[in-house]
């Protein structure tokens, strides 16, 4: 879950390194590093502890300048977040310098081989035993392209490595298997990074490298091969933003940037795809008469993308009357599913590298499902092994709790969803064009809901101190619900759950007591009448053991008030897309908490916001 940069090239080459790392630095923040290439040796600095205390350091004690780098922000596996386990590690008595992405599985077996070798470690870390591995290939060759080569066949679970060596000035040699690695093609220079935002300030120009390949970049070339030696010429493309949109712009965190830019997220994921009264997707090989043949689909993705695919389980079946399964990524491949060429697999990830998914998709292609990638993140490894790609348009999300990118899913699946039952012919051209019309009407409602959040901010710092929140909800709200508690426990580390509403008399129940604080997330009751009276009877069931009830509900929702502390309203709107309006106070809730109790919404404890490791 590490960002990764490398450079070589006129400008200032530790600042080009900064200024990516900056912008990776939501991959990881225990620890980072920077070198450079200084003659004929290696300068280095390192530091554990976030960005800044790296930065401090060397405005401090610049490093000398140089024409070629590579630096690192890691997120802690194998020890602990210190100055001697950050990145960059050395290798060749060190001439040489690797940064790593990923899990070296086998690296306590090549430690020990190295060790009665003679090489001496400082490092608990499996980097360092590529590095030290590196060093001796590089001794034999005298090529560092040739050297990575020798050393990938050697190396296993997942990595992306970059290296350079003093006695190649102007190299920089970049590795994938199982992990994220993209090219940057400038003008008399080149960058290499996990993620376009590591060199998108510098050029919009870029290609993704696929699994087993690897780069050599000078200041006039990158060369691509595949682990083998042979020639490959990688797939290039533009990204569609640029640098400004990655920057917080006056707000005082991403998050909140974020959340802010809800409506522009789900607005640029419909544009284009929103016919008169139809949805119009381009998904290549799924064409109409493959998506007639499917008569199954398996959502696989983890966390906030999960459950956004348990709202687009709903949709989908309800619409286009295929069953749907919701799996948790990690999960998939080991259950050993049941799958065919009638299966379609849709993968959600914001990154397009979560590591559990992309398994997935793996496993699912093995078995001869077709495969369906909604995917936030142009060039992203999952995209590029799927048949099709729906891609979201969210712009890029550096928080690590996602929140327009929620939205963005949830969009791609409901106009998965209708495409799907148009050409199946499971729904009424009536009744698609009323969806239709009510979608194209949500970016104006999530801008009235975004105005209109006074409430929650109260609630916010009324509850700073609270040590556990439930939240209820029912039908497409369950995972609603669901998303809430995440959001609660990733930002303000406090105990949050989220339960299916009915699911409240068979065990939850049990933690109702006074002053206990529910959210509840409430279906329409001009839509949903049953269900509505559902979950008010869950409302006064609580309410009768004391506890403190906040509701989320449509305006003109009366039946609420009498058994509501607190009511957060939302637009009316049809019921397969309340959920993009309802979570919106749920996730400013979560902001409004941790801000109040002084916490980093953007960066928290523990977590990375790509996650490139099983």
């Amino acid at each position: 879950m590490c960002g990764i940069v490398g450079y070589t090239g006129e400008r200032g080459t530790v600042d080009v390194l900064l200024e990516g790392l900056s912008r990776l630095e939501y991959r990881g923040y225990d620890s980072a590093g920077v070198s450079v290439i200084d003659g004929d040796h290696i300068a280095l600095r390192k530091k554990g502890g976030k960005l800044a205390v790296l930065r401090a350091s060397l405005e401090d004690a610049p490093l000398p300048a140089s024409a070629t780098g590579i630096g690192h922000t890691r997120w802690a596996t194998h020890g602990g977040p210190t100055d001697e386990n950050a990145h960059p590690h050395v290798g060749d008595d060190g001439r040489l310098s690797l940064i790593h992405n990923g899990i070296i599985e086998n690296f306590a077996e090549l430690r020990a081989e190295l060790e009665a070798a003679g090489e001496a470690f400082a490092s608990e870390t499996d980097t360092e035993a590529a590095a030290k591995l590196l060093g001796r290939a590089y001794r034999e060759t005298g090529d560092l392209t040739a050297a990575m080569r020798q050393v990938v066949g050697r190396l296993h679970g997942q990595f992306t490595l970059l290296a350079m060596h003093a006695e190649q000035p102007g190299v920089v040699v970049g590795a994938s298997h199982n992990s994220p690695l993209l090219v940057g093609y400038g003008e008399g220079e080149h960058f290499l990074g996990s993620d376009v935002s590591a060199f998108v300030k510098f050029t919009p120009n870029a290609a993704a490298l696929d699994n087993d390949q690897i780069v050599t970049i000078t200041r006039d070339s990158a060369s691509v091969t595949d682990f083998d030696g042979n020639a490959v010429e990688p797939k290039r493309f533009e990204v569609s933003w640029d640098a400004s949109a990655a920057e917080k712009g006056g707000w005082n965190s991403f998050m909140a940037k974020e959340i802010s830019e809800g409506p522009e997220a789900v607005e640029n994921t419909m544009r284009g795809r929103l016919a008169d009264s139809h949805v119009e997707l381009d998904l290549g090989a799924l064409d109409d008469e493959a998506l007639r043949s499917i008569d199954r689909i398996v959502i696989v993705a983890c966390g906030t993308a999960n459950y956004s695919g348990l709202v687009g389980k709903y949709a989908i079946e309800t619409w286009a009357r295929v069953p749907v399964e919701v799996d948790l990524a990690h999960e998939f491949r080991y259950r050993d599913p049941v799958l065919d060429e009638r299966t379609l697999v849709i993968s959600i990830s914001q990154s397009g590298e979560t590591m559990d998914t992309k398994m997935a998709v793996q496993h699912a292609k093995a078995q001869g499902a077709r495969t369906l990638s909604i995917c936030n993140t142009q060039g992203a490894t999952i995209p590029r092994e799927s048949e099709a790609v729906l891609y979201t348009h969210a712009g890029p999300e550096v928080a690590v709790a996602s929140t327009k990118a929620f939205l963005a899913q949830v969009i791609g699946q409901l106009l998965f969803g209708l495409h799907l039952a148009r050409v199946r012919g499971t729904m009424a051209d009536e009744a698609i064009a009323e969806v239709v019309a009510e979608m194209r009407e949500l970016p104006a409602e999530l801008r009235q809901v975004l105005a209109e959040q006074e409430a929650v901010h109260e609630l916010a710092h009324w509850m700073a101190d609270s040590r556990s929140v439930l939240f209820l909800g029912r039908h497409v709200g369950y995972p609603v619900a669901l998303e809430g508690a995440l959001k609660l426990k990733e930002i303000s580390y406090i105990h949050a759950e989220g339960f299916a509403g009915g699911e409240l008399k068979h065990g939850p129940i049990a933690l109702i007591e006074p002053g206990q604080v529910v959210f509840v997330v409430v279906p329409s009751p001009r839509n949903e009448p049953l269900l509505h009276s559902k979950i008010v009877s869950n409302i006064q069931e609580i309410r009768a053991r004391g506890a403190r009830v906040i509701v989320v509900a449509e305006a003109g929702d009366a039946a609420v008030l009498p058994y509501a502390d607190v009511v957060l309203r939302v637009p009316l709107t049809l019921p397969m897309l309340e959920p993009v309006l309802q979570v919106v106070p749920l996730h400013i809730f979560a902001l409004e908490l941790a801000t109040a109790k002084g916490l980093d919404v953007d960066q928290p404890r523990n977590l990375a916001k790509s996650v490139t490791v099983e």
